[in-house]
């Protein structure tokens, strides 16, 4: 079997996972009646001390839901450039909440309260009403960096000066609470709304939470629904996640071990001009341009190890729990013996 480290979206459930599914109470959730469901929801919002959340299919489901119950049509959304409620999920800010986006190039996928507080419109009839402003932790193309807690508060502070919304796109923020030893309820404290995915580092086969205020979660039920997410018995699923919460969480720290020994093996590689620093569990590296990415993705993959480009010259390992430190010594010994 190859080792896949194209994402951390790759895992399957475990024979452990597959029997809390198979054990799961179900009922249609749609008329609320799906206990498992429930419960996960109840869970959630208790994890993170907020009020209530809604389980959505997928990471950018909740964090579209997530944006057009904050925004009106003509509203100005502020972001960092690369990240993915901009990046990744198909222009969904202006064909779902009919809102414009105002991007950030930010380091290493975040953004500053300076720069936050210097791309707020003012009041002006000529322009967009600046509403809300959404982050991401981990970032992606960050190369899984995260948020220290004294940058959100900063970014907070000016949001609530400025009265806007701020929302988070914690699809890896697992990730980040463990790196950062990071109580989940201080995030919960920071952010309006917050929506986490579980079928990352979690390993879950699907699955995200949209989580804020009763009012607020009430309403995004209702645009969940309009957007065809409406759920019946999905226990099932929500099954999976209450197990991966139980087992699958604290254990991110060993994905995050296995990442910088990827990295460090990588430093020593001829063809790696440069590798990024590597606070969780992605690995971005740059290659010599004299070579492509199709080459040494091709190479490697006949090495039975499968990986992503991320750019022209760069490429990307993302671990996971299917990752064991076997794997990971003989991929470090393929690396550095690799001619490409």
């Amino acid at each position: 079997m190859p080792i896949d480290f194209r994402s951390d979206t790759v895992t399957k459930p475990t024979p452990q996972m597959l029997a809390a599914m198979a054990n799961a109470h179900v009922g249609d959730d749609v008329f609320g009646e799906d206990p498992t469901v429930n419960e996960l929801e109840n869970t959630i919002a208790k994890m993170f001390g907020m009020e209530a959340a809604l389980f959505c299919a997928s990471g950018t489901m909740s964090n579209q839901i997530g944006i057009k119950c904050h925004t009106q049509p003509g509203d100005e959304v502020i972001c960092e450039a690369e990240s993915h409620v901009y990046y990744y999920e198909a222009g969904g800010i202006a064909s779902n909440s009919h809102a414009q986006v105002h991007t950030i190039k930010g380091q290493y996928g975040q953004i500053t309260a300076a720069q936050i507080e210097a791309a707020i419109n003012p009041y002006d009839i000529h322009k967009a009403n600046t509403s809300l402003v959404c982050l991401e932790n981990t970032c992606n193309r960050g190369g899984g960096s995260y948020y220290s807690i004294n940058h959100l508060l900063a970014i907070k502070a000016i949001c609530t000066k400025h009265n806007l919304a701020l929302h988070l796109d914690g699809a890896r923020l697992w990730n980040a609470a463990v790196a950062g030893q990071t109580p989940l309820t201080t995030f919960g404290e920071i952010f309006n709304s917050i929506s986490v995915c579980f079928n990352k580092g979690l390993g879950c086969p699907v699955g995200s939470a949209l989580i804020g205020t009763k009012n607020y979660i009430q309403k995004a039920r209702k645009v969940r629904k309009a957007f065809g997410g409406g759920w019946r018995q999905a226990g099932y699923l929500a099954g999976a996640v209450l197990y991966a919460l139980n087992n699958n969480y604290t254990r991110l720290a060993t994905d995050h071990l296995h990442a910088q020994q990827l990295a460090e093996a990588l430093k020593n590689c001829t063809w790696v001009t440069n590798v990024e620093p590597v606070p969780t569990n992605i690995v971005l590296f740059d290659i010599a341009e004299n070579i492509t990415t199709k080459n040494v993705i091709d190479t490697l993959a006949k090495n039975n190890i499968l990986c992503f480009a991320t750019g022209a010259n760069r490429l990307r390992f993302v671990t996971h729990l299917h990752i064991t430190q076997t794997a990971i010594h003989e991929v470090i010994n393929t690396l550095t013996s690799l001619n490409v």
